[in-house]
């Protein structure tokens, strides 16, 4: 699924939850109140821990190289999220969602990796690499 695609239906998913009329006889409990508090709790720490991340990572004066390092914290934030979400969601449709931005992240931090690797390796023997800009 496109990337574009994904936050379409995400906006989709979140506009329908807040459409949604209460069910009759849904209760509040209060383990479903601490639930909640944990889950927030960690949907922060996933965001601060990626911020910092983010903001320790000093430029190499390669836009590309920049774009990448900065986006791996990114993309691990967005699969932390997706496991809280799976630990504490109950709707089916985000727990699909989740599943997926994990599985579509993690694909995509190791393609980063690897061009990173492949960039690093580049730089260490321009004799053999050709430019590839």
């Amino acid at each position: 699924m496109g990337i574009t695609r994904r936050w379409a239906t995400l906006v989709l998913f979140l506009c329908m939850l807040g459409t949604q009329a209460p069910q009759h006889g849904s209760q509040t409990h209060p383990g479903d109140k601490l639930a909640v508090v944990r889950d927030w709790s960690e949907l922060h720490a996933s965001m601060e821990k990626m911020h910092r991340a983010m903001t320790s990572i000093e430029t190499s004066g390669d836009e590309d190289v920049n774009f990448v390092r900065l986006m791996l914290p990114h993309h691990q934030a967005a699969i932390d999220m997706a496991k809280t979400q799976l630990r504490y969601g109950k709707d089916p449709q985000m727990r699909r969602l989740a599943q997926e931005i994990i599985t579509d992240q993690q694909s995509e931090m190791e393609l980063m990796q690897l061009w990173l690797q492949q960039r690093a390796a580049r730089s260490a023997n321009p004799a053999q690499a050709s430019d590839t800009r």
